[in-house]
């Protein structure tokens, strides 16, 4: 059966295509008995709308302002890189990207760039949130004037945020443990946990899955005091190794930011490579080439280029009033092992 259109919803409701054509696009001089003609034959014939068709008649874009940190975590920039390859589909997609870098952990960079946002001029804004009140509040008000915001990797809940494009960071956690706990097979001793920062949503949660899995199903372990390492190379090295010789029987580590590179480095100056069984965060050239040959264990992914794609396309839908298919924004949790590297 071919799907309705315009013209069938005139007939139906008893009224002009021009008619028509004004209530779907909101647009005044129409009596409210006249829209509602149209609505109850719009439901009638369950007539679904062809935005992307009615957008390009309007030539109408969609300008979005992505906020990501800047410096050497592997990840980040490949999300940024993400961000760039969108930027080329710009044409296609309607969309007009603009891309700003901000220190690491940063709320205050964060805050200073949202403040010179022009609301009436941005469909949305993508962000790795840092989680405070102050930028809860900025988030708030953005809603209010109108712009989407999508929380990138780390979320900001209890925000009116419109969508966060990210795996589901707890159940990461607790996926980390079990894997751990199960390369520890018994064994008894205690184990690192390396985050970047305690700041950011995406760390809390993946620190307290950790410990939920690992204080219920592997009590015999010890967790060690979790180190801030700044997602740093060095300062992670430098951390990581003054903890290990502290505490001699360290069996494992969980690796929940982007410290890869200095988690490895701890170990081999510690002649503990290979010992320590080790899960970490992202597939990233050194995290795999670890992974190879036996340096870490297990990989706990995410797919940056989904996320940014998920990001666009609820933006875009906010702005169109269409609803979004939860089923294909779901950023789902990736685990990597040396016989299935990609």
């Amino acid at each position: 059966m071919p799907r309705p259109t315009v013209q069938d919803i005139a007939v139906a409701a008893g009224v002009s295509v021009a008619t028509v054509d004004r209530v779907l696009n909101g647009r005044a001089g129409v009596r409210p008995e006249t829209i509602l003609k149209v609505n109850e034959a719009v439901e009638r014939l369950n007539y679904v709308r062809n935005v992307d068709a009615a957008n390009l008649a309007k030539r109408r874009t969609y300008p979005i302002l992505f906020i990501v940190p800047e410096g050497p975590n592997a990840f980040m920039r490949a999300l940024e890189a993400e961000i760039r390859s969108a930027v080329l589909r710009e044409p296609l997609e309607r969309t007009e990207i603009e891309v700003v870098t901000v220190p690491a952990f940063n709320e205050r960079a964060i805050l200073k760039v949202l403040d010179g946002v022009d609301p009436a001029r941005l469909a949305g804004v993508v962000l790795v949130a840092t989680d405070s009140v102050a930028l809860r509040r900025r988030v708030d008000d953005l809603a209010e004037a109108g712009v989407a915001v999508v929380t990138l990797v780390s979320d900001l809940p209890n925000s009116r945020r419109a969508h966060f494009a990210g795996i589901d960071n707890v159940s990461a956690g607790r996926t980390a443990a079990s894997l751990l706990g199960r390369f520890l097979d018994g064994r008894d001793g205690a184990v690192a946990v390396v985050a970047g920062s305690m700041v950011v949503r995406d760390h809390v949660e993946r620190r307290l899955g950790f410990e939920q899995v690992m204080r219920s199903e592997y009590p015999s372990l010890q967790l060690l005091p979790t180190i801030e390492g700044l997602d740093e190379a060095t300062r992670v090295e430098e951390l990581l190794g003054a903890q290990l010789q502290r505490n001699p029987d360290t069996v494992g580590v969980y690796s929940l930011g982007a410290g890869n590179r200095g988690v490895g480095a701890a170990l081999t100056s510690a002649g503990l490579a290979g010992k320590v069984r080790v899960v970490a965060h992202e597939l990233t050239r050194f995290s795999r080439e670890a992974l190879a040959n036996g340096l870490f264990d297990a990989i706990i992914s995410q797919d940056p280029g989904h996320e940014v794609r998920s990001a666009i396309r609820v933006i875009k839908a906010q702005r169109d009033g269409v609803p979004v298919v939860g089923s294909q924004e779901r950023i789902r949790i990736e685990i990597f092992l040396r016989d299935n590297l990609p």
